[in-house]
């Protein structure tokens, strides 16, 4: 094996052009910079800018989107790696989504505030465009153009809790607005600021327009962004993320008791459901099983009710669910999913339990279970009274 002498530290020209000319005063300062030669370029008419505490351009001229994001992942990543990798900070929400390629969020440029993931210890405040968010969970970092930003699931569950809050905190300004109104102080004017004198509007960076939502939430966007996540950009026809990942950041996020988000949730799910069946009963063919009965309602003979499977053979009793856990949202839709596989097994039902990435990546190894399965067939099985749905 051979040995490779260990690179230097690259030097302040190499490090500029791998963060597009955005540096931190660390980098500076470990470079031979000295504080008195980073305050007289930033000078009015200097060649240097600063862009956010500690950070700067070293250039004239607006930044660039690219150049504005690295300087959001170099704030917040002060004490990273000097070779621009960024450990301790992430960009999330919009902006990653920007930065993805995604078609249903604005594109870079129009993007006004970025999100950035931090560790819970870290002490950091907002500044400028930048809006820190806090995490008590491990980071992960998908590099994309070179900077670092949280997985695609992630990013979708902070920008569309980042919308919604910016429509409620812009609800809520209206509100006031219309009630003060009404008490006769005028528009927009608390009602213990006396009258004729002007108010300067102050907004924090959480609730200011700059920082509302990008896209007005609806249902049209919604669904697009959920989509992009689980099916691809048009840049990048690789799925961003499983439909089980994006559920499980939403879920983290409290975003699945949202009534509009939990809808668009339930047509990604049933949209996915189908083809999985679909291919189910495919592969159920190809092994020249029957056709199985699609969602069906067993009850015993007494009218009791059991279960309402995905796919179920009379003539064998045998069930296929798949993705069951899935579908589930609440913790109660759980159990009640589960009581009914409990009962369908108590009862002699054989239950083959799937899943769509196991039926994607293993289609023989499906067919071959499945085909097993129904010559075993159900034991002792109990009569049950069919309604197909």
């Amino acid at each position: 094996m051979s040995y490779q002498i260990p690179s230097s530290v690259p030097s302040l020209e190499e490090l500029a052009r791998r963060q597009q000319n955005v540096i931190t005063a660390s980098q500076l300062r470990a470079r031979g910079v000295p504080s008195r030669v980073v305050s007289e370029h930033c000078r009015r008419g200097g060649p240097w800018q600063r862009l956010l505490p500690r950070v700067y351009l070293l250039q004239t001229g607006a930044p660039t989107p690219e150049q504005r994001m690295w300087a959001a992942l170099l704030y917040a990543a002060q004490n990273g790696r000097e070779t621009g990798s960024r450990e301790g900070a992430v960009i999330t929400g919009a902006a990653a989504l920007a930065l993805y390629g995604f078609t249903a969020v604005p594109r870079l440029p129009a993007v006004t505030g970025v999100q950035v993931l931090v560790p819970r210890q870290r002490r950091l405040r907002d500044a400028g465009d930048v809006r820190i968010q806090r995490t008590a969970r491990e980071l992960e970092a998908h590099e994309v153009h070179g900077l670092a930003c949280a997985p695609v699931a992630r990013a979708v569950a902070d920008a569309l809790r980042e919308w919604i809050d910016g429509e409620a905190a812009a609800e809520a300004e209206r509100a006031e607005q219309c009630a003060a109104e009404a008490s006769g102080t005028g528009a927009g004017q608390p009602a213990s600021q006396p009258a004729g004198q002007s108010v300067s509007q102050s907004v924090s960076p959480a609730t200011g327009p700059s920082a509302g939502p990008a896209v007005r939430l609806e249902p049209r966007a919604l669904r697009s962004v959920l989509r992009e996540a689980v099916a691809g950009t048009a840049a990048d026809a690789q799925p961003g993320c499983t439909l089980a990942e994006l559920i499980a950041e939403l879920r983290e996020a409290h975003l699945i008791e949202v009534p509009r988000v939990r809808a668009a949730v339930d047509e990604l799910l049933a949209a996915e459901r189908e083809s999985a069946l679909l291919s189910v009963i495919e592969l159920a063919a190809a092994e020249l099983l029957p056709a199985p009965l699609v969602g069906p309602e067993l009850r015993m003979r007494g009218g009791t009710f059991v279960a309402v499977p995905d796919l179920y053979w009379p003539q064998a009793g045998v069930a296929v669910e798949v993705d069951s856990e899935l579908r589930c949202v609440s913790e109660g839709e759980q159990a009640w999913v589960r009581a009914g596989q409990h009962r369908m097994e108590y009862l002699g039902v054989r239950v083959v339990y799937l899943d769509a990435e196991r039926l994607a990546g293993e289609p023989a190894a499906v067919a071959e279970q499945l085909r097993q399965t129904f010559l075993v067939g159900g034991a002792d099985l109990v009569e049950l009274l069919l309604s197909e749905g």
